[in-house]
């Protein structure tokens, strides 16, 4: 018979090509796995056989001393032992027993380890608890033996072998976690001794200030060395970063907050000017220089620890929100706020210094939500972060992140959030945006040319030349490193689409909300890059808003600048008369007084501007000088800064409508009275007055409400004595509002000091008094002098 076949069949060619190469790769990786899954368990149980040996050897009683006993005592102590018990008495069995007790040292057998007396056997059987933590060894690299190939000599097979150190990475770093979590335990159990508890409070006071002392130093010390050599001392970092967790209770708060403005500073001191981006695969595989393969572990190591640090913070955020009280007790849950408002102003300023670096998105999404937190100070805090970021940003990147999430959080919150994240979008810097052409402007313009139509049309040389052109602007640009233009007009026009968005749905939803005056004054705000579909639509919701009579007079103003803003800019094609809203302006300038805010009187000369001003054909003469009569009389009760920027409205519309003149005169035309009360300023009858308040204007103590009043009192002329001087005529009322403002409570200019009545010099004769007073005195003294007086002679 022949071999047996073995009943395992081979693999067919088929079920081969059927076996994928994932599989294979997978049974390798499941056997590896198995192999040194094996080997850890070796590995435990080997140190758990160490440590029983040793804790066995460690336990055994040795005797001190060992002594070889005699031949007879030990025939003695075998013929004693085989002695019953029964046959002795209790009272010489306790007599004995007793007599042992009393032995001396010297009798005693020093090889026992027991007590000498039961008095002390619970005093000796109390071990001290430093004596039950295991001693820790110096560590031995555990060696694995490879088998080699044996040698075979004439004595016999030489068996080979040769030793390899195991590489432990996985142990060290369980052991390292455990001893990370018994440290906080050690420094609660340090903290809360009787020795620190027994001091005095000045003591207490003396021995923290000494620990803070130390403790800033070493931070010190730790980012100085991290900012002179940042590529070979990221490890500080991580130490730095360890301080976070500080455990003693007497300085934790104050650590805490030093590590993280220390850190703060660091990582804006050595973070680069670019996006650090992940390694492909493919780059990792290549060889590179030392220095390039250094660069990038700087940048790896970098990208890891600021990430830990910014989970840092916003994990004291959380635990301050959440009034999560932690294990350890160093910190008092009243302490989590001031941590927090520290977290908080760290991001802020991250988020302003580091716009370009890795992250940034991720610290937008954690400060957005506190811009709505019902503790002003943090509130306040982000959104004086964002206002500024808005300012700032030249491309649009960021400002479209945060107000995606802003727009995201109203959704989310049902539109039940504070004003002022509204109010922080109106500092974005958007000045132009995409907008929807007509079919002209939409129509396709001249092409440029082919490289059919180039062959043709240019030599060989001048085709040259225009490539030579082409690449040269390339590279021209990338130098720059400056945005395309197209690129931020999209941002923009993303972002204001996301705005206009968010203003809708509240105009819609929520009407009654508080938001509505952030909304109205964001649509006044960017009004003019609102496209023509949406016109008709928010005209019919603003005049529907005003006439609901909800609207305080701020937010009715701001529905009118909107409307007037639209209709001078994209909107003066549209044939609309906005009739209602004049009226609604003109109802409410004599609701304006001092006492009001100052604001009302810009959103109201803005609403001059756009509807006097710009829209003048639109106006007719009999609107015109009701207004010229309304703002002349609101002129007389409202700060002097405003009085000024009236006057000067009043001045730009006596330009616009020159016939506005015969209302300097006291000459009647027409029929009819001045209607003072009457809201339509179409049927006032205003040609029946004069400005009889330029009159009472022109006793005003503010200097320049004088020069305005004197200047309008005869027909605002460009020449002549009442003429304006450059400086003032060449300012717009909104820009002499502002230059005017009374702010700080103070006059502006300031008032001149009276003169002083005391004569510096005083001067005698002729100069001081006139020609028949001096006649008077002069005669009056040489009597005097004729006449002598005795004093000697007494009267009776």
């Amino acid at each position: 018979m022949g071999p047996l076949r073995s009943k395992k069949r081979r693999p067919t060619f088929r079920r081969l090509l059927k076996t994928s190469g994932m599989k294979l790769e997978n049974k390798l990786k499941n056997r590896q796995l198995k192999q040194q899954n094996v080997a850890k368990k070796q590995r435990k149980e080997q140190k758990r056989l160490r440590q029983a040996m040793k804790g066995a050897a460690l336990q055994m009683p040795r005797p001190l001393e060992t002594y070889r006993k005699r031949p007879e005592e030990e025939e003695e102590e075998e013929f004693l032992e085989s002695l019953p018990t029964d046959m002795m008495d209790e009272e010489d069995l306790m007599q004995m027993t007793a007599m042992a007790r009393k032995a001396s040292f010297i009798t005693r057998d020093l090889s026992s380890c027991g007590p000498v007396h039961s008095s002390k056997k619970k005093s000796a059987d109390v071990v001290r608890s430093y004596e039950k933590v295991p001693r820790k060894m110096a560590r031995m690299e555990e060696k694995e033996v490879i088998q080699l190939l044996p040698i075979k000599d004439k004595s016999g097979v030489i068996p080979r072998s040769i030793e390899r150190a195991v590489k432990q990475h996985e142990k060290e770093v369980e052991e390292e976690e455990e001893e990370t979590a018994a440290m906080p335990e050690q420094e609660e159990d340090e903290g809360g001794s009787p020795s620190y508890m027994e001091l005095t409070p000045e003591e207490r006071e003396r021995f923290r200030v000494q620990t803070l002392n130390i403790k800033k130093q070493r931070i010190a010390s730790l980012a100085s060395t991290i900012i002179s050599d940042p590529l070979n001392n990221m490890k500080r970092v991580k130490e730095l970063r360890g301080m976070m967790m500080e455990a003693d209770p007497s300085v934790a708060v104050s650590v805490r907050k030093m590590v993280m403005v220390s850190l703060m500073e660091v990582f804006k001191d050595i973070a680069p000017t670019y996006r650090i981006r992940p390694l492909t695969p493919a780059e990792k595989n290549t060889k590179v220089k030392k220095e390039t393969q250094q660069l990038r572990e700087f940048e790896e190591s970098l990208i890891s620890q600021y990430k830990f640090y910014l989970e840092d913070l916003e994990q004291t955020i959380k635990d301050w929100k959440q009034k999560k009280r932690k294990r350890s007790q160093a910190v008092s849950f009243q302490s989590y706020r001031s941590l927090a408002e520290v977290s908080v102003r760290c991001l802020c300023e991250l988020l302003l210094s580091m716009p370009h670096f890795n992250f940034h998105n991720n610290i937008i999404v954690i400060l957005v939500p506190l811009m709505n937190d019902p503790l002003k100070k943090v509130s306040d805090m982000c959104c004086d972060a964002f206002r500024k970021l808005f300012q700032e940003d030249r491309v649009g990147g960021a400002s479209l992140a945060t107000v995606r999430v802003i727009s995201g959080l109203t959704k989310s919150l049902n539109y039940n959030v504070r004003p002022e994240v509204l109010r922080t979008l109106l500092s974005l810097r958007i000045k132009e945006v995409e907008m929807k052409k007509d079919l002209e402007a939409t129509a396709p313009k001249t092409k440029l040319m082919t490289n059919k139509e180039k062959k043709k049309n240019l030599s060989r040389m001048q085709r040259k030349w225009k490539k030579a052109e082409e690449k040269l602007e390339k590279e021209l640009l990338e130098a720059e490193a400056s945005e395309s233009k197209e690129k931020k007009t999209k941002m923009h026009t993303e972002t204001l689409n996301i705005i206009f968005l968010i203003y809708f749905r509240i105009l819609k939803k929520a009407q009654r909300s508080v938001l509505l005056p952030a909304v109205l004054e964001g649509l006044a705000n960017f009004a003019h890059l609102i496209n023509l579909e949406f016109f008709d639509d928010l005209l019919n919701v603003l005049q529907n808003l005003i006439q609901s009579g909800d609207l305080t007079n701020r937010e009715s103003l701001h529905c009118i600048q909107t409307v007037f803003t639209i209709l001078s800019g994209q909107g003066d094609a549209l044939n609309i008369d906005p009739l209602n809203f004049y009226s609604q302006l003109y109802k409410i300038l004599l609701q304006l007084h001092a006492g009001a805010p100052d604001d009302d009187i810009i959103i109201v000369l803005r609403c001059l501007d756009a509807m006097l001003t710009r829209r003048r054909k639109q106006v007719t003469l009999q609107r015109a000088m009701a207004f010229l009569k309304r703002l002349s009389t609101l002129s007389l009760h409202v700060l002097p800064n405003a009085s000024v920027g009236i006057l000067a409205a009043n001045r730009a519309t006596m330009h616009s409508f020159p016939k506005c003149d015969f209302l300097l005169d006291n000459e009647i035309q027409g029929s009819g009275f001045y209607l003072t009360e009457l809201d339509e300023p179409e049927h006032c009858n205003a040609q029946n007055t004069a400005l009889w308040e330029l009159h009472t204007l022109q006793r005003h103590f503010h200097p320049v409400v004088r020069r305005f009043a004197r200047h309008l009192s005869h027909a605002a002329p460009s020449d002549g004595s009442a003429a304006l001087s450059v400086e003032l005529s060449r300012r717009s009322p909104l820009e002499l509002f502002e230059d005017y403002s009374v702010k700080n409570m103070a006059f502006n200019p300031p008032v001149a000091p009276p003169a002083s009545k005391k004569k510096d010099q005083f001067v005698v004769g002729v100069a001081l008094l006139d020609d028949k007073l001096q006649k008077q005195a002069d005669g009056i003294t040489s009597m005097a002098e004729d006449t002598q007086m005795d004093f000697t002679t007494t009267r009776c």
